[in-house]
C-alpha cells in the first residue's frame, strides 16, 4: 500500500489566508531589494526583504531560481537551503510593519561558467498572509558574464 506525505506551510505561493483565533485575514505587502552580479561562473546576490504592511509577518521564505545549475557543492548563508538544481530558499526573518528582515548575502558557484543567467525572486511562503502587491516581490534578472551589478 503506497503511503501519502502531506506537507503544511512551507509550500505554494504564499496567497492565502490565515486566520489566528477566528480574527480577521492576515495581509502584508513583502518586497524584496537587491543586487545580482556575474563574474566567471559565480553569481553574488544581496537580498533585503521588507514588509509595507499592514501586518508584520513572524517569517517568510524568499525562493532564488536560476537558468542554469549549480555546482553540486554550495557554502550557503545561514537559513538558506538548496531546493533543487537550480534553485535555493532562504529564510527572511522577522519581517515587522514597515521594516526589513534580515539581509541574506549569497555566493553562489554555478555547475559551468556561463555567459548569462536569469534569476527569479519570488515568495516561496510568509506564513499564509495574503499579499496583493506582487510587483514588488516577484521579479526577473538577467545577469552577464561581465561583474557588474544589476539591481532591483
Amino acid at each position: 500500500m503506497a503511503g501519502l506525505l502531506v506537507l503544511l506551510g512551507g509550500l505554494g505561493s504564499g496567497v492565502g489566508s490565515a486566520r489566528a483565533g477566528g480574527g480577521p485575514e492576515a495581509e502584508a505587502d513583502v518586497a524584496y531589494h537587491g543586487r545580482v552580479a556575474l563574474t566567471a561562473g559565480r553569481l553574488r546576490i544581496l537580498l533585503v526583504p521588507e514588509n509595507e504592511g499592514p501586518s508584520a509577518l513572524a517569517n517568510a521564505t524568499v525562493r532564488l531560481r536560476l537558468s542554469a545549475d549549480l555546482a553540486d557543492r554550495q557554502e550557503l548563508a545561514e537559513g538558506c537551503a538548496r531546493a533543487g538544481r537550480r534553485e535555493v530558499v532562504c529564510e527572511t526573518g522577522e519581517l515587522p510593519l514597515h521594516g526589513r528582515g534580515r539581509h541574506i548575502g549569497l555566493a553562489l558557484q554555478l555547475k559551468e561558467p556561463v555567459a548569462e543567467v536569469v534569476v527569479r525572486v519570488d515568495t516561496w511562503w510568509n506564513g499564509g498572509a495574503t499579499d496583493r502587491n506582487h510587483a514588488n516581490n516577484d521579479h526577473v534578472v538577467l545577469a552577464l558574464d561581465t561583474g557588474d551589478t544589476y539591481a532591483f
